[in-house]
């Protein structure tokens, strides 16, 4: 018998002669660390490798940047700035169309249609959808990417559903970095989807060049449109779903809007705001719509109201972004996560009021 043979240590008492009667020692793995198997990490892409995949349109990599600077961990921040300083140089080339509107008013429906009608034309279009927020995990709650399945098929298309954080206005805190993303991988138009839920829109106004309301007939829009004040931020409201036994109702409600339209303020210095009607159910009025947005590129280039609105919008985005890190810093700050659970309660207590409360936190913060 050799080394690497052996007796087994029991064999049954009526074994026959076809029972094992030697055991072949088996081959040990070399581990000369003497640890259990390691994984091995995937490294990270490098600043120049996204930089390099935005510019030649490489849609994996571009989602990964975008990902990237809507990352809150700290070790994720220095890159994802990096990688927006070297595409700068190539972004601003786009018409970014903020679109809003009250939910059944058919924002996804509006979205694929128009968005096919102009990847047909031969443009390439990012759309950037914000879905609500969930409360409880803070992830969408909608996903509107699975309801625009032609356009999401189009490769002149690209879909970015993003949770909104509870950010008013529903879009993204970092939804201003991936239109530059977007626009530096080539896509020449931005439409930008807000969940439309009654919030305050000049969040989606401080950062498109044109704005397009979506409402419906007979659902009290009218009332509501001016209650919200939402029709003095539209460069155009469009009455959708204006098909079928619906189509004389909505050539009513344009009259409508248009005579409310008549004594409000323009949004857009120059511009004429106006009320017309379309089915994107049945891809009815998208040319006309994009006819719309390129008289409104002309009108507003040639008098400056364009550059003007580009120029105000890099200031609300300086001054957002100061106010998101005075916030941040606020509720991570050591001490203030001690002392805010207890002045909360004692607040709701009825032992304290809340301006002491705050100026407390705040004096606190600034020690």
């Amino acid at each position: 018998m050799t080394d690497n043979k052996k007796k087994p240590e029991w064999v049954p008492e009526n074994a026959s002669d076809g029972f094992t009667t030697e055991i072949v020692k088996g081959i040990e793995q070399n581990n000369s660390s003497g640890s259990a198997r390691k994984f091995v990490k995937k490294k990270g892409r490098t600043t120049e490798e996204y930089v390099q995949g935005i510019r030649n349109g490489d849609r994996t990599i571009l989602a990964q940047a975008i990902t990237l600077v809507e990352s809150n961990a700290k070790r994720h921040e220095d890159q994802a700035q990096a990688v927006i300083n070297e595409i700068l140089p190539y972004t601003g080339n786009s018409i970014r169309i903020g679109i809003t509107g009250v939910p059944g008013a058919g924002k996804s429906t509006f979205i694929e249609s128009f968005g096919s009608y102009l990847c047909e034309q031969g443009h390439r279009v990012a759309v950037l959808a914000v879905d609500p927020s969930s409360s409880v995990t803070g992830g969408s709650i909608l996903g509107d990417k699975t309801r625009m399945e032609t356009l999401t098929r189009n490769k002149n298309a690209f879909i970015r559903p993003s949770p909104s954080g509870g950010t008013l206005g529903g879009v993204n805190r970092k939804t201003r970095e991936t239109i530059l993303l977007c626009e530096a991988a080539g896509f020449d138009v931005i439409l930008v989807e807000t969940i439309g839920v009654g919030q305050s829109e000049v969040v989606v106004r401080s950062m498109v060049d044109f704005f397009l309301l979506l409402v419906l007939t007979g659902a009290g829009d009218e009332l509501q449109g001016m209650k919200k004040g939402v029709m003095e931020l539209a460069d155009t409201i469009l009455i959708n779903k204006a098909d079928g036994e619906n189509r004389q109702r909505a050539k009513i409600a344009r009259a409508e809007y248009n005579r409310i339209l008549h004594y409000l303020q323009p949004a857009t210095k120059g511009w004429s705001t106006k009320a017309y009607t379309a089915s994107a159910l049945y891809h009815e009025g998208m040319e006309e719509m994009w006819k719309i947005i390129l008289r409104f590129l002309k009108t507003t280039k040639e008098s400056g109201a364009f550059a003007e609105r580009r120029d105000s919008q890099t200031k609300d985005w300086i001054h957002a972004m100061i106010k998101d890190y005075l916030e941040t810093s606020f509720f991570t700050h050591p001490s203030i996560k001690t002392k805010l659970p207890v002045l909360e309660n004692k607040v709701i207590q009825g032992d304290l009021n809340v301006t002491t409360a705050v100026k407390e936190l705040i004096e606190l913060f600034e020690a």
